[in-house]
């Protein structure tokens, strides 16, 4: 659904040649155009308008000075920088450019009618006067001459497998007189042919066509032959073909002409020779002849030139040059040149760029060049409100096919409406002001401006001609049409047409003074009375360059303009003096494209900027190249959509973005975050044709041409919020429930919003069937956060802070809102309300139900209670509603459910005719229990008197119910005691025996709390209860021994010296057990309390030495596994620090895993060495305690060589000096006890031992854990801190997380403790 546009045309007259031009050819290097006449070769550079070069044929007598000699073809030759020439005489010249040089390489005496070079320009191929081909080497060397006319069909010929012949045949609707119908005279070949072959090249140079007349039958036969010269296939025999071949560059079509008796067609020969597809020229019968087809070098276009058959009325021919383009199997005439009836003014040569697949040269017999650069652009309306109908005009000849897909979307060449004009059409523009962008302007090839707008008339008026059918899309009327006074020497003197306003139009036009100068103008319609309305001039610009692209923003008003060397130009056209200024950004700076653009467009990103697509895919806004794949784009409201190489479709919101931000987003793929909503795949070779306003359609074009229709999910959601913010609610759940999108956007965009407006949400949607679908599919989940966070740099909705579930927030506002507007019309959503609630209240809903059967509304709009349980049904499952029916206690509800249900009544009318038969607390009871509502079972079973206490202490106990039960019983009650006693055996069993004894103690089974508290070792609570019961005294003491033992066991020596002393009254077994508890100052004490001082000579004494001994062994111990363990770790953090620098110096990427190698694991990798142990953690993260622990300690092995082998030395060594720096008290006390009774001696040993190894190991701190701590140390900051500082804790290497989480923090030393006797030295 594209047009071409004309983006510049370069006009170069009065060069004052020789002769009349014959041939051309464009040069590829220096971009000048060689023209060949019968009187010489010139060089002319259209950008420069004059002639760089001429070299003279006559004077070398290559061709008669009379003027009667005739160029076949010319030929540039880069690679030998040279021209070939081939004259019809049959001379081959080599005209060498530098040195302005002519050379005859090669003469045939019978003459020479045509020359092609292949496109390599390896080989050329020269038909001759005899009807032969020659074919030779770019070096002029011959290969082959074969005849062009041959008898053979060639190496392709068909294959026949005699199936019969034709008469015995079936002939279908022709009858059986086909079958004697005798074959047609071949006609000859038209009377105006010039009857010279015509040679033509597969793009690819494996092939070549000729044409030419055969000498039978005197018609045209086209021949294709292979590289080697070989024929490989004849044309079938077909009447009217014409003098013009061109093979397409893609290679798959020959273009050639047929005139039939009703049609003058273009028809397309496969390389087989057969027919394959055709169109018919806009022209009468014999009303032109076909010059040349020309295709262009890319195969989009191809040109065909025309003349017309009979002379005018002065006796001279018109000229047309054609333009046609296909799409989805329909050639569209795009662009028509009508030359006046000036023979000097007609076209003598014509060619295609070969570099420039849309640039087209001309020559005119006059001497007069023309180079026309076109460019591809969709011509679609540019409003951004609900009126505009996104409407795309298509030129096809003197018909504008326009397609408005706000009402219908329908593939090409199928269209919503035609409108027809007198003349051919060269370009289309919209109305840009705003309410009226449906309207268009056309320009066409006669010069006229035909104005289209909305029509007035009634829609009966659009449903006749249409044959009854409803019109969706009435078509625009003419309104008037203009003539524009330009003076126009040659076709389409004006480009680039824009319609701003009513008496507003803007167009670019040719400078007189020159080709590198165009001119811009305004204008307007003429007051001037007259047969025609006429647009003259208002006012004009010249401007520097040649304007090859213009493009307005309604919203701004601005106009920009780009020159063709990339330079952008704001056109201040609405001023009193229209002027061009310079495009400049905030700060003043100039803004030019690197490169020229050929598709523009002005958005804002911050401040205005203008958006430029290159031939080459660059996208560039400004001069900052932000994306180099882009195939197609379109800037539409805040919104940049584009379409890349990578088969993607961008839609960027550019009010979030900066240039560079754009730039960043566009470098991305979007595959890093799966709910990117800027990104959608589509399908290969997509291009944007427009975007509907105010709507979520995005219309793409296949390269074949159908359409498809997507809603990109950017645009889908903006839209959405637009909606959303503006309390459209029923057009945002439309769009959302049909794109699918999550419905949970609706509460979620704005929360308080939606609840502030609940009820206009259920008006607007109206709907039971849609607030149903909305209710079901809310979910806790804020999909703002998740599936469709808000655009970066957007300020989103922030929630209104209500306390309480989403869910059951959302489901209580509708149903309140719903019930102030009907509660009997939306019934059933009400239900729903209740059953989606995260708790659900499905006693509610069938209570609800109950209602209505009991109480049926009057309402015409309410539903049955059989309806209302049938959709209850339909949300939960049956067997569920049964269990919630039965548990509100109303059987008539059962019944109802259990009627709805697929249960056979078998099943449940025993149970429920059981229940009836039961009084009401047992029959509740029974019901909890059968829905295994065990609290509530037991409720009603305690109020169901004694008699079935039994029962309810067995469900007691079998549920563990005993804080609820007793909750139900009176604190004086048997049944209170019952349950006591229950509960404190769970407790025993559960080994939490105390509060067993507590359960026990205050229900009044003293003994048995006795039991439970010397089992637990609650000895004080003990022999308060056996005071209680009271015990006598050898019992009491017998206790207290028993319960002394236990103390001793878990080595609470004290406590059981407290025991043995008061209750047992036995004052040597608690001395004993304090001197085995180490207490020495109050054995001591009990010593001379009971006078028992040879205790101190047969125990105290000995166990004091015995102390000494083994503290002094310990303390030694401790030293040397200290000592021990602080020599491998240095080992350890060397052979890592190494093992570091080797990665480093293998240029391997530091990875945490790095920091774990060893002297036994240094070979590994980092990933290796970190991935065993990583993957264990994983594994044991769910086992319990225990097996953590082991998991734990295999991790941190102190075996050498292990990875985390410095972390296990680390803890070995904190644990070392944590049990030394605990022995402070427990040595202070000891050193007491030997200096009392004279161990002086043992008493300095130990108090040195001791000292010098907290000493030891308090110096080794620093050592040991200054090399972890530093590189787990944050920058250091402050104000204290100095720049090189700074800058030496950034350079520091930072650990794993591995070695972090697993290294210890350094012991604390308790100093502040004193332990030291000064009396000892």
């Amino acid at each position: 659904m594209r047009n071409l546009r004309l983006l510049k045309r370069i006009l170069c007259t009065d060069l004052h040649g020789p002769g009349t031009p014959q041939c051309v050819s464009v040069r590829t290097d220096t971009g000048t155009v060689l023209i060949a006449s019968e009187y010489s070769v010139t060089e002319l550079d259209p950008r420069a308008g004059q002639v760089v070069n001429e070299v003279s044929l006559t004077a070398d007598n290559y061709l008669p000075e009379d003027g009667s000699g005739t160029v076949v073809g010319i030929q540039d030759l880069p690679d030998q920088e040279s021209v070939c020439v081939a004259t019809a005489t049959g001379d081959v010249i080599l005209y060498n450019i530098n040195t302005n040089q002519l050379e005859c390489v090669g003469s045939v005496e019978s003459g020479l009618s045509a020359m092609s070079w292949s496109p390599d320009q390896e080989l050329v191929t020269l038909t001759t006067g005899q009807d032969t081909i020659i074919m030779m080497t770019k070096d002029f060397e011959p290969i082959i001459e074969v005849g062009i006319n041959q008898d053979d069909f060639g190496e392709d010929k068909f294959i026949t497998v005699g199936w019969g012949k034709k008469e015995t045949q079936f002939h279908g609707s022709e009858g059986k007189h086909a079958a004697q119908r005798k074959t047609m005279e071949v006609q000859p070949a038209m009377s105006w042919d010039d009857r010279r072959p015509r040679v033509t090249w597969r793009g690819d140079g494996q092939l070549f066509a000729v044409s030419a007349v055969c000498p039978q039958t005197g018609a045209r036969k086209v021949r294709v032959w292979n590289r080697e010269c070989v024929l490989q296939s004849t044309s079938e025999t077909a009447n009217g073909l014409e003098q013009s071949l061109c093979w397409k560059p893609s290679g798959n079509l020959i273009a050639a002409t047929q005139c039939l008796p009703n049609k003058h067609s273009v028809v397309f020969l496969e390389k087989n020779g057969l027919l394959h597809g055709d169109f018919t020229l806009p022209f009468g019968k014999g009303q032109v002849k076909v010059r040349e087809l020309l295709w262009n070098s890319d195969s989009t276009v191809l040109g065909v030139w025309l003349e017309d058959m009979t002379p005018g009325e002065k006796g001279q021919v018109n000229t047309y040059i054609q333009l046609w383009a296909v799409g989805n199997y329909h050639w569209y005439l795009k662009q028509s040149l009508y030359f006046s009836s000036d023979s000097q003014r007609a076209p003598a040569c014509v060619s295609w760029d070969p570099e420039k697949p849309l640039r087209l040269h001309l020559v005119t017999r006059g001497w007069a060049s023309l180079t026309y650069d076109w460019g591809w652009s969709t011509d679609r309306s540019h409003g951004e409100d609900g009126q505009d109908n996104a409407s795309v005009a298509v030129i096809d000849g003197d018909k504008i096919l326009v397609s408005t897909f706000r009402q219908c979307i329908v593939p090409p060449p199928m269209c919503a409406y035609e409108l027809k004009l007198t003349s051919p059409v060269n370009l289309v523009t919209f109305h840009r002001q705003p309410q009226r962008t449906n309207e268009l302007a056309a320009l066409t090839a006669d010069g006229l401006i035909s104005v289209y707008s909305q029509g007035t008339g009634d829609q009966s008026d659009t449903e006749a001609k249409v044959g009854g059918f409803r019109s969706i899309s009435q078509p625009l009327q003419l309104k008037t049409t203009y003539r524009v006074v330009l003076d126009q020497e040659c076709p389409l003197g004006l480009r680039l047409l824009l319609w701003l306003r009513d008496d507003v139009f803007l167009g670019v036009g040719g400078c007189p003074d020159g080709p590198s100068r165009s001119k811009l103008l305004v204008l307007g319609p003429s007051e001037a009375p007259g047969p025609q309305p006429t647009l003259e001039i208002r006012s004009e610009v010249e401007v520097e360059g040649q304007v090859v692209s213009m493009c307005h923003c309604a919203k701004t008003g601005t106009v920009a303009l780009q020159v063709d060397d990339g330079q952008i130009r704001r056109f201040l056209w609405d001023s009193l003096k229209p002027s061009v200024v310079e495009w400049q950004d905030s700060v003043g700076c100039r803004v030019n494209f690197p490169e020229l653009c050929v598709e523009t467009a002005l958005c804002v990103i911050g401040e205005e900027h203008l958006v430029g697509l290159t031939e080459r895919l660059h996208l560039f806004v400004g001069d900052t190249e932000v994306a180099s794949n882009v195939s197609s784009f379109i800037v539409y409201d805040d919104f940049l959509l584009l379409t890349t190489h990578s088969h993607t479709c961008r839609c960027l919101r550019l009010s979030t973005l900066t240039v560079k931000a754009l730039q960043t987003a566009l470098a991305a793929d979007g595959s890093q975050n799966q709910n990117d909503e800027t990104l959608r795949r589509v399908e290969r070779g997509s291009r944007i044709i427009t975007v509907v306003p105010q709507d979520t359609r995005l219309i793409l074009q296949m390269p074949r041409g159908n359409l498809e229709t997507i809603h990109h999910r950017a645009l889908v959601l903006a839209q959405v919020r637009k909606w959303l913010d503006g309390r459209m609610f029923r057009e945002a759940f439309e769009c959302m429930r049909k794109l699918r999108i999550n419905l949970n956007l609706i509460y979620d965009h704005n929360p308080k919003l939606f609840l502030e407006n609940a009820q206009n949400f259920v008006r607007q949607l109206d709907s039971i069937s849609h607030i149903n679908l909305f209710l079901t599919e809310l979910k806790e989940e804020d999909t703002t956060m998740t599936m469709y966070p808000f655009p970066v740099n957007t300020p989103g909705q922030l929630a209104t802070g209500t306390s309480g579930k989403k869910v059951d927030i959302v489901c209580d506002a509708l149903r309140s809102a719903m019930e102030s507007i009907d509660q009997y019309k939306y019934s059933l959503s009400i239900l729903t309300t209740h059953v989606k609630k995260t708790v659900p209240e499905l006693e509610v809903a069938l209570q609800k139900v109950h209602e209505l059967r009991v109480n049926p509304p009057s309402a015409t709009n309410a539903v049955s209670a059989e309806e209302a349980l049938k959709y209850l049904l339909f949300l939960v499952n049956v067997n569920e509603l049964y269990d919630h029916s039965l548990g509100t206690y109303d059987f008539d509800l059962v019944l109802m459910v259990a009627e709805k249900s697929q249960k056979d009544p078998k099943e449940y009318l025993p149970f429920l005719n059981m229940l009836k038969t039961l009084e009401p607390s047992y029959q509740r009871y029974t019901i909890d229990k059968h829905l295994k509502r065990y609290r509530k079972a037991l409720r009603h079973l305690s109020k169901c008197g004694e008699e079935h206490f039994t029962e309810a202490l067995n469900l007691v106990k079998d549920q563990r119910l005993y804080g609820e039960a007793l909750g139900l019983y009176p604190a004086n009650s048997s049944q209170y005691k019952a349950l006591s006693c229950a509960y404190a055996e769970y407790l025993v069993e559960q080994q939490q025996a105390e509060q067993a004894g507590l359960l026990l103690w205050r229900c009044g089974e003293t003994a048995r709390a006795l039991q439970a508290f010397v089992g637990s070792a609650s000895w004080r609570s003990a022999l308060c209860v056996a005071e209680q019961i009271p015990l006598p005294p050898d019992q009491l003491a017998l206790l207290a021994r028993d319960l002394a033992e236990k103390l001793v066991e878990l080595r609470r020596y004290t406590e059981a010296a407290i025991l043995l002393e008061q209750y047992a009254k036995d004052c040597e077994e608690a001395i004993s057990a304090l001197i085995a508890g180490a207490v020495w100052e109050e054995a001591l004490r009990l010593v001379y309390l009971y006078n028992r001082q040879d205790i101190i000579e047969t125990n105290l004494k000995p166990a004091l030495l015995e102390a000494f001994s083994s503290q002094t062994a310990f303390l030694e111990t401790q030293r040397t596994m200290f000592i021990r363990h602080k020599t491998r770790l240095a080992v350890v953090r060397e052979l890592k620090e190494k093992a570091r620098l080797q990665l480093l110096d293998e240029d391997v990427p530091d990875c945490p895993e790095a920091e774990l190698y060893s002297e036994a694991s240094s070979a590994m990798t980092g990933s290796h060495a970190g991935s065993k142990y990583s993957h264990s953690n994983s594994r044991i993260s769910s086992r319990s305690s225990k097996n953590r622990r082991k998991a734990e300690r295999k991790k941190l092995s102190l075996k050498e060589g292990s990875p985390l082998e410095d972390a296990a030395l680390l803890h070995a060594m904190a644990e070392v000096v944590q049990s030394v720096d605990k022995m402070r008290e427990e040595v202070h006390s000891l050193l007491k006890a030997l200096v009392l009774f004279q161990f002086d001696g043992q008493a300095g040993k130990l108090q040195h031992a001791y000292g010098d190894a907290l000493q030891m190991m308090e110096a080794g701190l620093p050592e040991v854990w200054e090399g972890g701590l530093q590189l787990t140390q944050a920058p250091i900051t402050g104000p204290n801190s100095t720049a090189n500082s700074i800058t030496a804790s950034f350079q520091q290497p930072r650990p794993s997380a591995t070695q972090e989480s697993e290294t210890p923090p350094p012991p604390k030393i308790r100093n502040a403790v004193k332990w030291k006797l000064s009396i000892l030295k």
